[in-house]
């Protein structure tokens, strides 16, 4: 022990050196609480990059999905949280509340003022006379409490608590039982066991060991509410459960380290014995600081504007959240490989965070992959949506497909291609039947043999496009591979889309993706599922079900059009036929011809923007900004993008448009501020325009990226040239290949579009 303490501390003063040699403290730019208040839903408290402990505050009635509200009062602090999600809650397990006067364990909390938030640190004074310090190892949680009021005070531990117990659409979390017991009279240990929550997943179990600096001089236990002072225990009854310690009023400080584990309380004691256990909560504190310095620090941007980098910064933070890294936590199976959970949900990240970890952080992304093929081997399939041990919430395609070729076509190291390979197979050849919402392909039966998914099966219309793009991922892993069989057959595929492609006219642009019967017809008399998403009723499943015989539990709606907006049972997923349409990431020069050419494809493009359609706050259109590319219009998607960076985030507690979705809309924040973006699942990083005059980009192993802007200011927005290694750069993207052994690419701004970026060669298409 002496040993481990020893090691914590010196790499504490490490982490202080080094962040002082360098001149720069990254971390001084983030603020966690940007994204908290608006539809951000990010989480403020401490966390590890990739950490499986994320510390923080559960507020108000615990609906929300991080835990947190601001002005809410505070119920406690639990050490599991997701950041930046939709749908249903998740987690709020074994909830630690300092108290102070006459103990209550029912409806305890306090208000609180003077908060602060650090990357790996958050402090908070409660009303109560408490001041809450709270800072993480990646499986522990430190507290420290000062009681600043003279009278009764201690500390209670309610180990039934959770997050999101009446939360809507059927996807609230359910204590199945909850378990205590006082060790000593300055340890407790216990576990709570959950089902539910945002994937509606299987049941886990959360095991804690705390260890409390003073020594209690007064304890007891609860169940449901009922109080017995001086007990020991409660046992699983399927009860809430709880226990509390007293302190002398000589007692001013109380510092309390809680190991967590999903394996056994064994294993929660050690991991806090490992990590926290004896060692000062400061240095703890600085260990974190430094932790999260080396990874802000692999992108060094320069500016000087504080606000664009508290944005920037922050931004990059929320990206490095989730997944969360359970390896050696692994509840379902033992496996040699690296284990990564809440996955929440591929469907938004792999759009922008899995390409952003290839850039940044390439052997953690290569263990995210590892991970993803594991679960696979285990459970069948790999997931879309993954937490608390179980695969749920495939939104659309099966998106692993996506970042597992992001990551091969990029020759990530120490991947198994054959074997990713084969996961990717399993995904598009057999059908997931009763689990199409779990993972897997729902509807695929028809997708294969129809080349689209009929109207028979909920979300055709996202899923349809997504397959299709999935299959452009297998078909060029494939290719990569030598499988020239397989490139051929899935590149057939990834044309799939045009099966659902309709010259129907809507806003004076011709041609949608449209709803199509399983008998070829089109759908003319298609009428959108409806449900109350804000009701506890779940939505009705179409599988297999005609919209002519929908169950009870669902209406029929209006008749679908372009503009119909879909959830679970609709033909669209949190999208419409105007967004969607363009969702052919891998085929877009095909899409422009099936618009009626580059001129009418740019006029579609502008009536959306202008209209009001295009959605920054979800992650469908993420790559629309970018499509003028393919139709030699750099210029308008530097314009598009620009607005949306200036009028849609902030350094403010709504800095952010929408669900930051697991950092998905952070990282897409981070990409278009350097000045490039990723076509997701494939070899390509589009050109847009930097916001930094330079960004330095560390891509391991002595490798730099160096992006910089001449003649940047805010009018110059528009490029000139591009060059990389000093050789003038003619097209529009460029491939990890171009970069990977380290570059610089350089802009030259200007204030007004010139030739390069009419002239610059389009992105590839299939």
């Amino acid at each position: 022990m002496r040993c481990n303490r020893l090691r914590h501390a010196l790499l504490a003063a490490f982490c202080v050196a080094s962040i002082l040699c360098r001149g720069r403290d990254y971390a001084s730019y983030v603020d966690p609480f940007i994204g908290t208040e608006g539809d951000g839903n990010t989480f403020p408290g401490a966390s590890m990059p990739f950490g499986m402990v994320k510390l923080g505050p559960d507020c108000g009635d615990r609906g929300s999905n991080p835990g947190y509200r601001a002005g809410a009062t505070v119920r406690g602090f639990s050490h599991l949280h997701v950041s930046g999600t939709g749908g249903g809650p998740k987690y709020g397990n074994i909830l630690v509340f300092p108290f102070t006067g006459e103990l209550t364990v029912t409806d305890y909390g306090s208000g609180s003022t003077a908060e602060h938030a650090e990357p790996g640190y958050y402090r908070t004074s409660l009303d109560n006379g408490a001041v809450a310090e709270l800072t993480c190892t990646d499986h522990t949680g430190a507290h420290r409490y000062n009681f600043t009021r003279p009278g009764r005070r201690g500390i209670l531990v309610d180990t039934g608590s959770i997050l999101g117990e009446n939360a809507c659409c059927g996807e609230n979390q359910v204590l199945l039982g909850s378990e205590v017991e006082i060790l000593s009279d300055h340890e407790i240990t216990g576990q709570n066991r959950v089902s539910g929550g945002w994937n509606t997943g299987d049941a886990f179990t959360v095991y804690f060991y705390a260890t409390f600096s003073a020594p209690a001089t007064e304890y007891g236990t609860w169940k449901s509410g009922r109080a017995t002072a001086r007990s020991t225990a409660e046992y699983d009854s399927g009860e809430p459960v709880g226990a509390w310690f007293g302190y002398a009023e000589d007692t001013d400080t109380v510092e309390v380290r809680v190991g967590i584990s999903f394996i056994s309380r064994g294993k929660a004691r050690q991991n806090c014995m490992a990590e926290s256990a004896g060692i000062p909560f400061d240095v703890l504190r600085a260990a974190a600081r430094g932790r999260w310095n080396a990874c802000l620090g692999r992108i060094d941007a320069d500016s000087t504007d504080p606000a664009a980098l508290r944005r920037f910064y922050t931004a990059l933070y929320h990206t490095l959240l989730q997944p969360v890294d359970k390896t050696g936590e692994n509840s379902r199976w033992v496996s040699p490989e690296p284990y990564y959970d809440d996955f929440y949900c591929l469907w938004d990240t792999f759009r922008t965070s899995h390409p952003l970890l290839t850039l940044i952080a390439p052997a953690d992304e290569a263990r995210i992959v590892n991970s993803l093929i594991d679960i696979y081997r285990h459970s069948g399939y790999m997931p879309d949506g993954r937490s608390g041990d179980s695969n749920g919430r495939t939104q659309g395609g099966s998106n692993a497909e996506m970042v597992v070729a992001d990551a091969l076509l990029k020759d990530l190291p120490g991947i198994d291609a054959d074997e990713a390979l084969e996961a990717m197979l399993k995904d598009a050849e057999v059908p997931p039947g009763d689990d199409e919402r779990r993972h897997g392909r729902g509807g695929l039966s028809d997708y294969i043999r129809l080349g689209y998914v009929s109207t028979d099966y909920e979300r055709a219309g996202t899923r349809t496009l997504e397959y299709a793009a999935n299959d452009w991922a297998i078909a060029q892993c494939a290719a990569k591979a030598g499988r020239h069989d397989l490139a051929e057959k899935y590149s057939r595929r990834a044309a799939s889309w045009e099966n659902l492609w309709r010259p129907v006219v809507c806003d004076s642009v011709c041609g949608f993706i449209m709803p199509r019967r399983s008998d070829g017809e089109w759908d003319d008399s298609y009428r959108e599922p409806t449900w109350d998403y804000y009701t506890s009723t779940p939505p009705c499943r179409l599988r297999l079900t005609p919209p002519s015989q929908l169950p009870d539990s669902c209406r029929r709606g209006e008749p679908f059009t372009p503009h119909s907006h879909g959830s679970w049972p609709n033909f669209f997923y949190e999208t419409n036929s105007w967004e969607y349409s363009f969702y052919v990431p891998h085929d877009v020069s095909r899409l422009i011809e099936k618009c009626g050419g580059t001129d009418s494809f740019v006029s579609r493009l502008d009536r959306f923007f202008d209209s009001g359609y295009f959605n920054i706050n979800n992650e469908p259109g993420f790559l629309i900004p970018c499509l003028y590319l393919w139709a030699g219009r750099h210029d308008r998607t530097v314009e598009r993008v620009n607005r949306l960076l200036t009028n849609h985030f902030s350094d403010g507690r709504d800095g952010l448009p929408g669900n930051d979705d697991s950092g998905a809309m952070s990282a897409w924040y981070v990409f278009h501020n350097i000045g490039f973006f990723p076509n997701a699942g494939q070899d390509v990083y589009l050109l847009t325009a930097p916001r930094f005059k330079r960004t330095r980009i560390d891509l391991g192993g002595g490798r730099i990226l160096t992006v910089e802007a001449d003649n940047l200011s805010p009018d110059n927005i528009y490029v000139e040239s591009v060059t990389i290694d000093g050789k003038p750069w003619h097209k529009s993207w460029f491939s990890h290949a171009d970069i990977a052994r380290g570059a610089t690419i350089r802009f030259r701004m200007s204030p007004r579009p010139g030739k390069w970026e009419r002239t610059a060669e389009a992105p590839p298409s299939r």
